[in-house]
């Protein structure tokens, strides 16, 4: 629990009160691999922050499974407005490996936000998100595929480390072959 704590003192500092409402609103949860935490189609009740593990986003176009994004440890997971508008999920969640999270609850959340330094946190975390997302799918989209694999060995090594190679290709839009030659390349 200390990681998550960590992580939202880094957004705005905790007094005890609100550091205690959080510990007992967050639940461990453990997942084995391949298991679904949000499914398409399902209404999402729970945001997930990543103790240790992968959980791979991905929508089904035209038949085919598209990786969106995979998240690994120390990071939050929802199906953003799924859960935040609590409507059916347009995409699936699934762990690449056994995870364990900690979970809070639609309900947990709205009483949370009863308190005003839980408010702060929740605001400026979605904003930085928010900017961050904008950010990455600006530039992502105006990568070559080489850069973009060149950019999450770098900046996101634990996904490379976490993901099954299909799951990696799809996210930067290429074959697993393709992604097979770039990654022989700079090797």
């Amino acid at each position: 629990m200390e990681e998550l704590i960590q992580i939202i003192n880094s957004f705005e500092k905790l007094d005890s009160e609100t550091e205690l409402a959080i510990k007992e609103s967050f639940v461990e949860v453990t997942f084995k691999k391949d298991e679904f935490i949000i499914k398409e189609g399902k209404v999402c009740n729970n945001i997930y922050f990543i103790k240790s593990g992968a959980v791979r986003r991905f929508c089904i176009e035209d038949g085919e499974e598209v990786t969106k994004w995979i998240y690994t440890d120390n990071q939050f997971v929802t199906s953003m407005s799924s859960f935040f508008e609590q409507k059916s999920s347009f995409e699936n969640f699934q762990t690449c490996e056994k995870t364990i999270a900690y979970s809070l609850s639609y309900f947990d959340e709205q009483t949370l936000l009863e308190y005003p330094l839980f408010i702060k946190f929740h605001i400026k975390q979605l904003r930085y998100y928010l900017s961050q997302i904008n950010e990455f799918n600006h530039l992502f989209r105006l990568m070559t595929a080489e850069k973009k694999y060149l950019f999450l060995l770098g900046s996101f090594p634990q996904i490379i480390k976490k993901s099954k190679l299909k799951h990696i290709a799809s996210l930067i839009g290429v074959s697993q072959e393709t992604l097979s030659r770039i990654r022989a390349s700079i090797i």
